[in-house]
């Protein structure tokens, strides 16, 4: 076999209002943990001496506190570093409360709660603060109990409903990948099985159909199992994983050649000089690489396909797969692994692919510490190059 191009050179990779009430003293707060924040409180006034009050009765009860004496100090520490919960002055010289709200919403959306606190008890005013988005307000001067009450209710439900988005954010997450992982070998038993249902269908290649179908439906069964396994674990381990290169390289010629040859691909395999593990679980191996040569047989048939497998960095080995297709355009290889983008513009929906492939894939390699990146080949064609730690050494 011939090494083709594996080998070329590649880049690396003052006094003011009372604000609280002093006949309930705050006796039993302690002392902050800085480690064990129960949140973050944006507090705005003009008031220093608001400030050190309401920031010391919220830090002795495990808040973080940002002060704020003005409105923009307030927007620009917004902009900083959003807030669990924001207290924020109705009254103050230049911009008000109200102005500061609306410049909050003018920006995006408002998913933080605000508190007015305000020394007025005018009912119009309060409606005005209601319309203008305040979810609650406090009165000056307030009881240190009343306003904590309200601090922890309004956080609280900030925090729930933010673990809620999380949580929805990674179902939606596992569901991509779940549905991704099956794509592939669900093809290829789709594929054997359309072989073997057609008329033209050569007896000698009907156990390796079999054969195909059997082994597709297994990968499919050790997807599920592994997603199920990383959910009841709470994460995916990674310690002592460890795939073999030349393996792997063969494997991929086994699942694959057959569907590449229907696409008139010829592959060229240049496996690695010696052994070449890597840190990472041969499934997991398989199922970012196979994306990778699923995408050259969509995007480049009647080529030749390059799987390679060379020491990248000291202490990396990389597995290549390149084809000579139509490559990569300049203005796309920014977005090729940015979720939802795909290779082409003129991809046919076949109602299986997401855009998700490339972006998957590099996340799962960088979990492991690894890289996987594009370049274009000498004379056309697409290289994509997938770096991984060795493995250590084995007992």
């Amino acid at each position: 076999m011939h090494s083709a191009d594996v080998s070329e050179p590649q880049p690396a990779p003052p006094q003011g209002d009372a604000t609280a009430s002093s006949d309930k003293p705050v006796a039993h707060a302690g002392p902050a943990n800085p480690d064990a924040s129960m949140g973050r409180v944006l507090v705005v006034d003009d008031q220093a001496a608001n400030l050190r009050v309401v920031g010391t009765l919220l830090q002795r009860q495990g808040y973080e506190v940002i002060p704020a004496s003005s409105g923009d100090e307030a927007l620009a520490r917004y902009a900083e570093s959003e807030p669990d919960l924001i207290l924020l002055d109705v009254m103050m010289p230049g911009m008000d409360g109200f102005e500061v709200m609306e410049a909050l919403r003018a920006k995006a959306p408002l998913r933080v709660p605000v508190v007015f606190v305000t020394a007025a008890h005018d009912r119009d005013l309060l409606l005005r603060a209601f319309d203008a988005g305040v979810v609650d307000y406090v009165t000056k001067p307030f009881l240190p109990e009343e306003l904590l009450a309200r601090v922890n209710a309004h956080i609280g439900l900030k925090l729930t409903r933010d673990r809620l988005e999380r949580v929805a954010r990674e179902r939606e997450e596992l569901v991509n990948l779940v549905a991704h992982d099956l794509k592939n070998p669900l093809t290829s038993v789709l594929f054997a099985s359309d072989m073997l249902r057609s008329d033209g269908c050569r007896p000698e290649r009907v156990p390796r159909y079999l054969q195909m179908i059997h082994e597709s439906a297994d990968d499919a069964l050790g997807y599920i199992r592994h997603y199920l396994e990383s959910s009841s674990e709470g994460r995916r381990r990674h310690g002592g994983e460890r795939a073999d290169l030349a393996q792997t390289l063969e494997w991929l010629v086994h699942r694959y050649e057959m569907q590449l040859d229907a696409r008139g691909i010829r592959i060229e395999v240049a496996p690695p000089l010696g052994r070449a593990e890597v840190a990472i679980d041969t499934r997991v191996l398989r199922q970012v690489s196979e994306n990778l040569v699923t995408n050259a047989m969509k995007y480049a048939p009647g080529s030749e396909l390059l799987l390679a497998a060379r020491p990248g960095a000291p202490g990396y080995w990389q597995l290549i797969v390149a084809d000579r297709g139509p490559g990569i355009a300049p203005g796309r290889q920014r977005e090729l692994f940015k979720p939802f983008v795909r290779l082409h513009e003129a991809d046919l929906d076949d109602g299986l692919s997401s855009g998700l492939g490339l972006s998957l894939a590099r996340r799962i390699v960088a979990n492991v510490g690894g890289q996987l990146w594009y370049e274009d080949r000498r004379r056309g064609g697409a290289r994509f190059v997938l770096e991984l730690p060795e493995a250590p050494p084995g007992d």
